[in-house]
């Protein structure tokens, strides 16, 4: 099994991918081990001195002004943990948290954060187990961290609340600790706070969506092609001269993806026969504007999920040297603002709203293979017998509907802001909100996307007498041995569209195109 060794200068994407969905080991480097005990002695000198240091010494948020005494500083710890651990509404997928908790670790492992080093190996421990707590929907703000969901996970190492074992049954913390040999932490001054104080669950999701969306969008640019052949549309208008005048990189791959499976059709240039057109309609003469705009929104998502990759997010943070605010022996403790979940929030958000985007477009395009007025002489909603046969006209309600949907979830969650904590924290990101709905939209663009490529294999099969190109053959035989069915007579439709849904969900679509273009962009 893959093992995943975590230092001091952060993780990269696919680490967070081998946790979280591939289940691989985590080790922790000898460097994170010294950093851990490095910083943990700078702590425990603070909190020796008399005087108050927030987070190791201080009550938290708006309570930070009491002074707490060393014979209660562990029940501090315990008690922010608990009393944090209010999370309400159903649970969230097991991939979620274990990116959750392995990204807190990522920061423990930093030095930065003034926990021991058993700290770092109960929550390394916990995750090679296959233990997963119990984390709720609700309980975000996306400021001081992903506060309740964070708490979840702590509780758990603590031996308290509910967690799912490696065998899928939830049950009592404690007791699958005990299985597993893993010793119930006793937390000691900062550690509490340190296990909660992280934007960990909103970048955990952003980055298993960057995952998701490149394969998705590789497969819109397959599906955009094999509509525009479909349309007997022109493929002119995806020359690499026509896109390098406008020189956005997105908007080049996503043409060049689209020429790479058009390459050697038969139907593409047809439209100046019979019904000849200046122009193909924009849904299909624009596709690569709109998906390379989105291609473009993931690198820039790309950029600020590795830099919070590298970062070491907790409040207070635990430097070496003097000076500046509280000092010890030679370190000090520093408050700030750097859980503020804004720069991962405001990419979440930009998602959403290309996801919309590609998913209305791709939207346009099946109602146009449908419709006999403007599909350039498919029969109509492509049935088999119009009239006897409704063929796809419900399939494109079904993707109207989710497009619907999508524009709901391109209203922007960073755009909130709720006040908590006695006015103390006046201003938060919503983040864990902007990465749950983007979620959502990711699962239905997936659905959408799949229509898509339903209804254009069709219209693709029904054109007699016309050779597609080898890339979209590839495709259609592909999808017809993976359940997808062909034309025909009305039938039951949901199996056949659940099929076209796990086709272009696990990159069998992207991979049978790919077997003849070679990688796509």
């Amino acid at each position: 099994m893959h093992t995943v060794v975590v230092g001091t200068s952060g993780v990269t994407a696919s680490d967070v991918l081998a946790v979280a969905r591939g289940g691989a080991r985590i080790d922790l480097s000898a460097e994170a081990v010294a950093a851990l005990a490095a910083s943990r002695e700078i702590v425990d000198a603070l909190a020796a001195e008399p005087d108050p240091v927030y987070g190791v010494s201080t009550g938290f948020g708006a309570l930070a002004t009491r002074h707490i005494g060393p014979e209660l500083r562990a029940q501090l710890q315990r008690n922010i943990v608990r009393s944090h651990a209010a999370g309400m509404g159903p649970r969230v997928e097991r991939e979620v948290v274990r990116a959750l908790m392995f990204l807190r670790l990522k920061t423990v492992c930093s030095g930065y954060t003034g926990v021991r080093p058993e700290v770092a190996r109960t929550m390394a421990d916990v995750l090679n187990a296959g233990i997963t707590p119990v984390v709720h929907e609700y309980g975000s703000l996306g400021c001081s961290g992903d506060l309740a969901p964070l708490s979840h996970c702590a509780l758990t190492l603590m031996g308290e609340g509910e967690a799912e074992g490696p065998d899928g049954r939830v049950r009592p913390a404690g007791d699958l600790l005990t299985e597993h040999g893993i010793q119930p932490l006793e937390l000691r001054e900062k550690e509490g706070l340190a296990l909660l104080n992280g934007t960990d669950g909103m970048l955990g999701m952003l980055i298993m969506a960057l995952a998701d969306l490149d394969l998705l969008y590789r497969s819109a640019d397959v599906t955009a092609a094999l509509s525009m052949e479909a349309l007997l549309g022109t493929d002119r208008v995806l020359a690499p001269e026509l896109h390098a005048v406008r020189p956005h990189p997105g908007q080049a791959a996503s043409a060049a993806n689209m020429l790479a499976v058009l390459r050697g059709s038969g139907l593409t240039g047809h439209h100046q026969g019979d019904a000849p057109r200046v122009q193909d309609a924009y849904s299909v003469r624009c596709a690569p504007q709109v998906a390379g705009a989105g291609r473009d929104t993931l690198a820039h998502a790309r950029l600020v999920a590795e830099r919070e990759l590298a970062a070491a997010v907790d409040n207070p943070v635990v430097l070496p040297g003097g000076t500046a605010g509280e000092s010890g022996s030679g370190g000090r403790v520093e408050s700030n603002g750097n859980f503020h979940g804004a720069p991962v929030a405001y990419v979440l958000d930009f998602l959403a709203i290309a996801v919309a985007d590609l998913g209305s477009i791709a939207e346009r395009r099946t109602d146009r293979l449908l419709d006999k007025n403007r599909s350039h002489g498919l029969p109509p909603f492509l049935a088999d017998d119009a009239g006897v046969d409704s063929g796809l006209m419900i399939a494109q309600y079904t993707q109207a509907a989710l497009v619907g949907e999508l524009k709901r979830l391109a209203v922007p969650a960073s755009a909130d802001s709720i006040p908590s904590s006695a006015m103390q924290e006046d201003h938060v990101s919503m983040g864990w909100s902007a990465a749950r709905k983007l979620r959502t939209a990711v699962d239905c663009l997936t659905r959408v996307i799949a229509v898509e490529l339903y209804a254009a294999t069709r219209a693709v099969e029904l054109r007699e007498g016309l050779t597609p190109a080898p890339a979209t053959r590839a495709v259609i035989e592909a999808a017809r041995k993976a359940g997808v069915e062909g034309p025909g007579p009305d039938r039951y439709l949901a199996p056949d569209l659940a099929a076209a849904e796990a086709f272009v969900r696990d990159g069998r679509l992207v991979a049978a195109v790919e077997a003849v273009t070679g990688p796509l962009g």
